[in-house]
């Protein structure tokens, strides 16, 4: 199986690892099926963010899609953060093997994720349904 040479070098050189102690809002999602765990922070100043970490348990897939992922919000207003799709982050890869999209939809769900945790924290309305792609853990907080 082939990868891109830039999923490999984000796998390889991962852009904005590591953890935040002052976050503003931590994102953490997983797929059981997989084992893949993706924790994203964010920082956010008048309502843009201004500074992104992340911390993946998984495969190399995972890791490059989180490290993409946060430099594609990086410096964005969250609304714009928002918007990003798994197939952006695909896109901006040059591809991923089939059987590893799944990781890129968990880059996107922590990045709504976090942007939920800092919504919550600051007392801002949302739509739920616009931080749901479906199957997250965000999902379950309007279940209920």
């Amino acid at each position: 199986m082939l990868y891109s040479e830039k999923v490999m070098d984000h796998f390889q050189h991962p852009r904005n690892l590591g953890k935040m102690e002052d976050a503003d809002g931590i994102g953490e999602v997983g797929n059981a099926k997989c084992g893949d765990i993706m924790r994203m922070y964010i920082k956010v100043k008048d309502g843009v963010i201004t500074d992104v970490k992340f911390n993946t348990f998984g495969c190399g897939s995972a890791i490059a899609t989180s490290s993409m992922a946060t430099e594609m919000i990086k410096g964005k207003p969250i609304e714009e953060a928002l918007t990003l799709s798994n197939k952006a982050v695909v896109e901006a890869l040059d591809g991923l093997p089939p059987h590893k999209i799944h990781c890129s939809v968990l880059a996107e769900e922590a990045v709504k994720a976090a942007v939920k945790d800092y919504y919550d924290k600051h007392g801002i309305a949302y739509d739920p349904d616009a931080l749901c792609t479906g199957g997250c853990a965000c999902c379950h907080a309007h279940d209920a």
